[in-house]
Parts: C-alpha cells; sequence; structure tokens
C-alpha cells in the first residue's frame, strides 16, 4: 500500500494563511464603507486605490524587483486609477506622493503580493463598478483584468514568487511586507472614509 503525502503548502500558500485574518479585516471594512452605493462613495474608493498604489508604484520600476517578477512594469496600475479618477471627477488627479514604502526588496515582494493579489479580486469589484454605470472603458480600468487574463497573469506572478531564493528571515521580512501593506490600505480606508 503506497502512502501520498501531501506536498508542503508553497510561499505564496504560506503567506496566504499568514495574512489571511489581516485580509479578511480590510475586505470587510472596505465593503462597510459602501464605496459602491455611489459614484461619491466610489470616488473615495479611487482615492484610497490612488494612495496605496502611488505608494507601490516605484516597486514596479525597481530594478531588482524586475529582475525577481515577470513584466513587472507592466502590472503596474497607478496610470489606470488616474485616468478612473478623470472619469469620475472630470479632472485628473495630481500626482500622489509617497507616503509609506517598504524599506527592504523581501518587504517589497510582501507589498507586490498585496498588490497583486488584489487584481483577483477586482473581478467581483468590476461587477460591482458595473452597477454605478462604470466599466473598463471608463472609471474602472484599474479594475479591469489583464489582456492576458486575470487567471494567467496571476499564475504567472505566482511561478516567480515561489521560485525566489530567500531565507527563512526574508521570508518573515516578506511576510511582514505584506501585513504592513494591508495595514497601510486599511489606514487609508478609515483616513478617507472617516
Amino acid at each position: 500500500m503506497q502512502i501520498e503525502l501531501e506536498a508542503p503548502p508553497t510561499r505564496i500558500e504560506r503567506l496566504k494563511a499568514i495574512t489571511d485574518a489581516t485580509h479578511e479585516r480590510l475586505d470587510k471594512r472596505i465593503m462597510a464603507a459602501g464605496p459602491f452605493d455611489s459614484r461619491e462613495r466610489y470616488a473615495l474608493f479611487l482615492d484610497v486605490q490612488h494612495r496605496f498604489h502611488a505608494d507601490v508604484d516605484p516597486l514596479y520600476n525597481d530594478l531588482l524587483l524586475g529582475r525577481l517578477v515577470p513584466d513587472l512594469p507592466g502590472r503596474a496600475r497607478l496610470s489606470l486609477l488616474r485616468q478612473d479618477i478623470a472619469d469620475i471627477s472630470g479632472v485628473m488627479p495630481a500626482a500622489s506622493h509617497v507616503e509609506a514604502s517598504p524599506r527592504t526588496s523581501p518587504a517589497a515582494l510582501g507589498w507586490l503580493y498585496v498588490a497583486e493579489g488584489s487584481t483577483l479580486g477586482a473581478a467581483f469589484l468590476l461587477k460591482e463598478a458595473a452597477k454605478l454605470g462604470l466599466s473598463a472603458e471608463f472609471g474602472a480600468r484599474h479594475l479591469a483584468p489583464h489582456p492576458e487574463g486575470r487567471g494567467l497573469h496571476w499564475r504567472t506572478f505566482v511561478a516567480a514568487f515561489n521560485a525566489l531564493d530567500l531565507s527563512k528571515a526574508d521570508e518573515v521580512e516578506v511576510a511582514e511586507g505584506a501585513k504592513a501593506a494591508f495595514h497601510r490600505v486599511h489606514a487609508l480606508v478609515e483616513q478617507v472614509f472617516g
């Protein structure tokens, strides 16, 4: 009789398990703020997103991170958010300055995990935005799937992430970076929505 051993969890699976409670609290807080109740509330949601993506945008152009994650510059969504804000407000927002950012490459990977992971939940959010008359062509560009599809886009990131040569200390920093990114978004929600 042959016993099949269960494969150990991947780096992404471990990171998801470590950050699940923080992520769930954030999701509940965002939805409790009613970001899809009106275009005015949605504009506040865009403000939160714009500030967070201003924080992570420099990571998408980081040369070291670019060698670790495929097509990193092409994954950035700050310019799409700026267009969405212009659609809703009629005015292109000023470039938002970086208010929070990771100090090390492993921590930066944690922030990227949060930013990239949000593209999966964006499918649900895009449906909610459609109820406000918004779409991937107007007001909700940053929620649109990548041209290669959400699944493949995410799997490419996951494969690169899981293949990284990281020490145990690096992995701890990645997890702390991801938690810090979730906390940053939560703080922005509190600040913007009140």
